[in-house]
């Protein structure tokens, strides 16, 4: 499809008056070029075209991308109101964020963000002293594309690591610093990967990574992960190998946590994202053997926390919907494990802190928070300030206040310091913000899916909404992963409600909200129910009157941009416009790029057998695109350093879409550069990326103005 014009969707903006067809707009899509390549699968042959777009790494591919670039932001130049979202944006996120506070040393630390700063600052305070910045990672690159994604401390406070991101890219640099002065104390560390860092007393600490890969350290495959121990004062190329560098413990994800007393080592090791091995290294006793607690990846598992050698382990082993269990480091098997905190109908999520367990259970998606002692005796329900999410129930033993966040979808967050004795809290702080949380309302609903399964549903938007059928309507959705989608607030959503906008969320399968049951439901040769409780979730809104097929978008990241994807080359008719990020496009071949191998728990992969392979292939949106098919308005977003979900599924879906697209709707992909999967993104960058894509989203549905023009002349003036 070249050089195309592109007639924008027009829609009614009255019940008996239809707005004239705007004229069109004329995309010049650059010629995206097909290569013969074929791949067999069970003797069926599957063309490859577009798979050139695999090598980031190739003068056609970033010549590809500035093309295709290139004709996205030439289209975003003629939405008349771009401009007005994004200075909206801007004046809605000037706001001052504050993260909860935590003790180190003589020093309490906590995030800050005064506003409209590309990252979060760390600062610190001794006592009622004087606040400083500890850590300013705005300072770390001209353009702010260079993100803090770790911080960690010695027991005593006195030397901390930090892990920074370049370019959004999974891939870290560790920095050792002396807390007290900031200065760097030893040589950058580098090439650490899907890793935090846990201290072994002041001595040194123990981190994750793989070997750097052959080829694109941005796609390559990586599925050998390691723990290292790093001795301070010495070069890393002579860091000792803990776990995972024999064939026998070849995991792709392997991971080690040092106890808070200091006396053990937990690892972890899974060969997908789901399920783990788990081992336990006694680190007072320089002869000691590592000890298995569990040899098999049929449970997610982990060590919560220990008592000298009572250890206490949180796992959903016959317990799908997680339970706490303790037993002795000396025989720590799954057959000498005593129920502590037994499985209820709901899904916990414990935390300890002040020496108590703190159990956060979702109720339909709502957090509902009890506190136990360690002899698993209910102290009290915590009674939250509302109806939302709750989280940061958690600190150190010897803590006897901390602090927790609550938020909703139309309430910004706030935090609270709460006393582990009394049960008492207060609010330590609220954000001010130029939106009033009292003018929106949630309302949480339940539809059935195809195969009748119930699946609920949080809607947001202005109170005295009409249920006229036209209300523009964000649906987004996820589902999978075991991930659950908690009521938490967005500034870039509170702007879709003030323009009159409708924001759904559904707890869709897949997830994580019914615990391992629900998760096990939307995997494999169950993943079209994911995308089917998506699409029921959508003809609930349009049949009850919230949105129409003409105002309803569809969005999702990630894997929720494979069910954007999925979604709308199954069902084009049900949507306006479709809003994929950074998704999974290709599920033939996902598993052999970075860490994709390790997603095979939730899809399975094309080489496991037939029934697997034509299965992936029904539901692959880049292989289910069709000639002929009028699809929505569809806008790509992916970032060129996405090393995670590699951006060449989006590239090929791109090129598939405007190949065959038959209709007028644009099918246009808007690539960051120097971004990767999102986390650490600039604020300057986020905002710029959600005025396209809310602008381009209004401008489909048929606005030539912002619905709410009010808004926007109330904050110019």
């Amino acid at each position: 499809m070249k050089n195309v014009s592109l007639l924008a969707a027009a829609i009614l903006f009255a019940a008996c008056q239809e707005t004239p067809k705007r004229e069109p707009i004329v995309v010049n899509y650059p010629t995206t070029k097909k290569v013969d390549t074929v791949t067999n699968y069970f003797g069926t042959d599957v063309p490859d075209p577009y798979r050139w777009l695999e090598d980031d790494r190739s003068a056609e591919t970033e010549a590809w991308v500035k093309q295709q670039n290139a004709a996205t932001f030439g289209y975003f130049d003629q939405i008349p109101f771009r401009e007005d979202l994004k200075n909206r944006l801007e004046k809605l996120w000037n706001y001052e964020k504050v993260g909860s506070p935590f003790k180190e040393g003589d020093y309490t630390y906590y995030y800050k963000n005064d506003g409209l700063q590309n990252q979060y600052v760390v600062y610190r305070k001794k006592g009622e002293g004087k606040e400083e910045v500890f850590l300013d990672p705005n300072t770390f690159s001209e353009d702010g594309t260079t993100s803090l994604m770790g911080l960690s401390f010695t027991k005593d406070g006195s030397l901390a690591a930090y892990l920074i991101s370049e370019g959004g890219s999974d891939w870290r640099k560790g920095i050792v610093i002396n807390a007290e002065t900031k200065e760097i104390v030893e040589d950058t560390l580098v090439d650490i990967k899907f890793s935090g860092i846990s201290w072994k007393g002041n001595e040194g600490f123990f981190y994750s990574s793989y070997d750097k890969p052959e080829g694109s350290e941005l796609s390559a495959k990586t599925d050998q992960h390691k723990l290292y121990y790093h001795q301070l004062g010495t070069p890393q190329s002579e860091d000792k190998i803990i776990f995972g560098g024999t064939p026998e413990e070849k995991h792709r994800y392997v991971g080690g946590s040092v106890s808070e007393d200091e006396k053990y080592l937990f690892i972890s090791a899974s060969v997908s994202t789901s399920g783990n091995k788990l081992f336990l290294l006694d680190l007072t006793d320089p002869n000691a053997k590592l000890v298995t607690i569990l040899d098999d990846t049929d449970s997610d598992t982990y060590v919560i926390d220990n008592v000298g050698s009572k250890l206490y382990l949180v796992t959903d082993r016959d317990a799908p919907n997680r339970k706490v269990v303790m037993v002795d480091a000396a025989n720590p098997t799954p057959d000498q494990w005593e129920d502590l905190i037994p499985e209820t109908e709901n899904v916990l999520t414990p935390g300890t802190g002040g020496g108590y367990f703190f159990t956060e259970y979702m109720v339909d998606a709502i957090s509902k928070v009890m506190q136990y002692d360690y002899d698993g005796k209910l102290v009290r329900e915590v009674k939250l300030p509302g109806v939302g999410s709750a989280g940061g129930f958690g600190g150190k033993k010897e803590d006897k206040e901390f602090y927790f966040s609550f938020t909703n979808y139309n309430t910004p967050g706030s935090l609270y310091k709460y006393n582990v004795e009394t049960g008492e809290y207060e609010q330590y702080w609220k954000p001010q913000i130029d939106f009033n949380p009292d003018d929106y309302e949630s309302k949480q609903v339940f539809y059935n899916s195809k195969d009748g399964t119930k699946v609920p549903m949080i809607i947001t938007y202005k109170k005295g909404l009409e249920l006229n059928g036209k209300n523009p309507t964000m649906l987004y959705g996820y589902g999978g992963f075991n991930i659950s989608l908690t009521p938490s607030f967005n500034i870039v959503n509170a702007v879709w409600m003030e323009q009159g906008g409708v924001y759904a969320v559904p707890n869709l399968r897949g997830g994580g909200e019914y615990g391992k049951e629900w998760h096990i439901a939307g995997t494999k040769l169950q993943k079209q129910n994911v995308f089917d409780d998506f699409i029921a979730a959508a003809e609930y809104l349009i049949a009850n009157n919230y949105t129409s097929k003409e105002y309803l978008a569809i969005r999702g990241g990630s894997n929720g941009g494979l069910l954007v994807g999925a979604t709308m080359t199954q069902r084009p008719d049900l949507m306006q416009v479709a809003l994929p990020a950074v998704g999974v496009m290709d599920m033939l071949r996902y598993h052999t790029f970075t860490a994709g191998a390790g997603w095979a728990y939730d899809y399975g992969t094309s080489e496991d057998n037939a029934e697997m392979f034509n299965y992936l292939k029904g539901y692959s949106p880049v292989h289910n695109v069709k000639e002929g098919t009028e699809y929505p308005a569809t806008l790509v977003t992916t970032g060129d350093h996405d090393d995670r979900v590699v951006p060449a599924h989006s590239f090929k879906f791109a090129a598939e879409l405007q190949e065959k697209q038959a209709g007028t709707n644009p099918t246009l992909i808007r690539i960051e550069t120097n971004a990767g999967h999102g986390a650490g993104t600039p604020v300057s960058k986020t905002i710029e990326q959600y005025a396209d894509i809310y602008g381009f989203t209004f401008f489909n549905m048929g606005y030539d103005e912002l619905p709410n023009q009010a808004v926007l002349k109330e904050f110019k003036d």
